[in-house]
């Protein structure tokens, strides 16, 4: 009985480690993404990622441009293909000069009607 036991204990250990032999998959495919189409994409992320203040602050953080370009070049396509295409999405944080003159100038402008209006 206990060797029956100890069978069926090894078997069911046995066939609940099978899912865990699965092998690596790709999280993310672009099948349909030409090798021109990545250069293209590459050569744009990385002439932004060559700009002087982009290339100062990943300086300040411990990244040299060649570490850059490495981790760059590790990108899957899909991937590469949507930091492309959103470029002109990214914000760097804080507020430009010129936000702040117009934070500046619209404070004014509210002071004088309070003031106007009182």
């Amino acid at each position: 009985m206990k060797r029956f036991v100890l069978v069926a204990l090894a078997l069911m250990v046995a066939f609940v480690a099978i899912p865990s032999f699965a092998g690596p998959v790709p999280s993310k495919t672009a099948g349909n993404q030409s090798l021109d189409s990545r250069a293209a994409d590459l050569a744009l992320v990385r002439d932004v990622a060559a700009n002087e203040q982009v290339v100062q602050v990943l300086a300040a953080h411990g990244f040299t441009q060649e570490q850059v370009n490495q981790r760059l070049a590790q990108l899957s396509n899909q991937d590469l293909h949507q930091l492309a295409r959103n470029l002109t999405q990214l914000q760097a944080a804080g507020l430009t000069t010129r936000e702040w003159t117009y934070i500046l100038i619209g404070a004014v402008a509210v002071l004088i009607i309070i003031v106007a209006a009182s």
